[in-house]
């Protein structure tokens, strides 16, 4: 592992989820809405969802970051988890939130100063971590897999800054298992296979224990959940797959029409679903 005075090689962060505003649907915001605010306004709807919630109470259950401890959150988001993981170190630890994207980081330390939480948030990325090596007893990731073209260099980054027994959680969608209805499954399947396509590591899910125990990192347990998409939720991430899908002539004008009719005709009757399955896996480096 580098030491502190040796600087990674140059890398080109792929946390392709900006793509998300930047090929919105017309139909989930109206035109001239900031790109930037829908994807918080998504991330915040994620947020509320039961699977996200749960898969997120275990993961912190088994990260159990604790009173003293300096923890992690490796692309932070809107900082949401870091508020949680500065709860749980109290002020003789320290929580911290990297993050890639600057709007994000200033809305994170907004919401974090409004609510009077004591963290901190750096700009960084998965492939350059700007601290010291072994730093922290507690990284956290979440979501942030599927968008990398080198996870295992992510991976190596997150060993660098833990010390001995330090533990790390990955948590992560694994696209593949993606269910969407209703609509013309054979239009439904040309749309996945072209996310799949797109998607850096779509199937990031199914990968993260392998690529832990790559980085000598040992398992300590693995958990699942099949998050399940609400309407508010459901019709701006279809806008957004759909609309990318027509975009590259993977579907017709037709077929994109009759898809969001059949959708908003489902979301309306109630019979409806969009779910993808998420991993969290637990590990922690072997004590020198």
């Amino acid at each position: 592992m580098p030491s502190e005075h040796t600087v990674p090689p140059e890398r080109t962060p792929s946390f392709h989820l900006d793509a998300l505003a930047a090929d919105r649907d017309e139909g989930a915001a109206p035109p001239g809405d900031d790109p930037m605010a829908l994807l918080i306004t998504m991330l915040d709807l994620q947020a509320e969802l039961p699977g996200i919630r749960r898969m997120r109470e275990w993961g912190n259950q088994v990260l159990a970051a604790g009173p003293g401890e300096r923890a992690l959150d490796v692309g932070s988001g809107t900082g949401s988890e870091v508020v949680d993981l500065a709860a749980r170190v109290g002020t003789e630890g320290e929580a911290v939130g990297v993050e890639p994207n600057p709007a994000m980081l200033a809305v994170a330390r907004e919401r974090a100063a409004a609510a009077g939480i004591r963290c901190r948030f750096v700009a960084g990325d998965a492939y350059r971590l700007p601290f010291d090596d072994d730093t922290f007893d507690a990284v956290r990731c979440e979501r942030v897999y599927q968008h990398l073209d080198d996870p295992a260099a992510a991976t190596a980054e997150i060993a660098r800054v833990l010390r001995p027994g330090g533990r790390a959680l990955l948590i992560d969608s694994d696209w593949q298992t993606a269910i969407l209805h209703p609509g013309d499954t054979e239009v439904i399947a040309r749309m996945t296979a072209a996310m799949l396509a797109a998607t850096p590591n779509a199937r990031a899910g199914r990968l993260l224990r392998g690529q832990l125990l790559a980085a000598g990192f040992e398992f300590d347990d693995m958990g699942s959940e099949a998050v399940i998409w609400d309407p508010v939720a459901v019709r701006p991430m279809f806008g957004q797959l759909g609309g990318s899908a027509l975009a590259t002539g993977v579907i017709t004008e037709a077929e994109f029409e009759d898809l969001v009719t059949r959708i908003d005709a489902g979301i309306a009757s109630g019979d409806h679903h969009l779910s993808v399955t998420m991993f969290a896996v637990l590990a922690h480096l072997p004590a020198r």
